[in-house]
């Protein structure tokens, strides 16, 4: 944040609110530019967690008394599937401490709303104090910047220490916080909308699903709005720029993702297509198979051929071979014929 303030503050003034609001809103782009390759593991598990709802569902139906042997086949689930839930945590939690650590810088720059008395501190002194990076100046720069009598370290409902700021109106506070205040809570809505239109319809018929898909479309903007009076605009802007990039970063990565997978699928349809056979023509496992039928049907034709030509060869063979036994039992059994005289032997 102090790096962002300088680089405003040179283009636009050290005391200029929107060089303090801009500084805030780039933090915020900063910290989600770093956590962008975590945010998409974030994506990438809870889709993956979607498609291992039937598989979670019928482990719960099984397992659904034995808490511990639930617990076993659900890290064994994970293992086998690379799936880790703790990657779909980590972009919120590290949001959180440098949440609370804005929260933090900003209410000490007006040190006074913890009371000048109790601190023993004078204004003035309270002023001159230094914070973390921030030097002396820089913290009465914070304290000077203001729209329209709208400091960035001011909420709506502030009772004490306003004598810290250069300027206060309490109406230029609401002017400003309120429509910050609803835009912020909008742009939670929409953002939890995306989210949730992108769930497939087990997880979504999943009831802890269904109940955590009230709480971020109904309830966290709500509370958005609820709370906006309590807290600084610097905050609320916080809040804002944190749920726009949000909304902004999850539309490309959705995409780029559903682009990814599609792509898959086209690949796999085309080394499908590439593997089948031409229009018309039988498949390689057809014509294998038709190919060693064909080989086992044309020895066994082969085989019934010979056994056959064996057969007729030795059938003409038995039919010649009784031909010649006839004829000779023929001729040694001659009889003449009635009346006629028999022949005389030469002698």
């Amino acid at each position: 944040m102090w790096v962002w303030y300088k680089a405003f503050a040179f283009l636009l003034g050290p005391s200029n609110f929107f060089a303090w609001a801009l500084s805030v809103m780039f933090l915020v782009f900063t910290l989600r530019a770093i956590l962008y390759k975590p945010f998409v593991r974030q994506i990438r598990t809870t889709r993956q967690m979607q498609e291992l709802q039937p598989q979670i569902k019928a482990l719960q139906k099984k397992y659904g008394k034995d808490r511990q042997r639930m617990a076993l086949e659900m890290q064994k689930l994970q293992r086998e599937h690379g799936f880790n839930p703790i990657l779909g945590c980590l972009p919120m939690l590290a949001q959180i401490p440098v949440f609370l650590g804005l929260f933090h810088v900003l209410m000490s720059f007006n040190r006074t709303q913890t009371g000048i008395g109790r601190l023993g501190l004078s204004v003035e002194e309270n002023r001159s104090l230094s914070n973390y990076v921030f030097s002396a100046t820089d913290v009465g720069h914070f304290l000077d910047a203001n729209l329209f009598g709208a400091p960035l370290g001011a909420t709506m409902i502030q009772q004490h220490g306003l004598e810290a700021f250069t300027e206060f109106n309490r109406w230029a506070v609401i002017g400003v916080g309120v429509p910050l205040m609803i835009l912020a809570g909008i742009a939670t809505y929409f953002n939890s909308r995306a989210s949730v239109a992108r769930q497939s319809p087990e997880a979504a018929a999943n009831p802890q699903t269904a109940m955590m898909n009230k709480l971020a479309l109904y309830v966290f903007p709500l509370g958005v709005v609820v709370g906006g009076p309590f807290l600084p605009l610097a905050i609320i802007m916080y809040w804002l720029a944190n749920n726009v990039w949000t909304f902004g970063q999850q539309h490309y990565v959705f995409g780029k993702i559903e682009k990814e997978e599609e792509a898959k699928k086209q690949e796999a349809l085309e080394r499908r297509a590439a593997n089948a056979p031409a229009p018309g023509a039988k498949p390689n496992r057809a014509r294998k198979a038709q190919a060693a039928t064909s080989e086992k049907s044309g020895t066994a034709a082969d085989v019934t051929a010979k056994d056959e030509t064996a057969d007729e060869a030795s059938s003409a063979s038995g039919a010649s071979g009784a031909g010649k036994q006839s004829a000779r039992s023929g001729s040694a059994n001659r009889t003449p014929r009635p009346g006629a005289r028999p022949k005389k032997r030469k002698r």
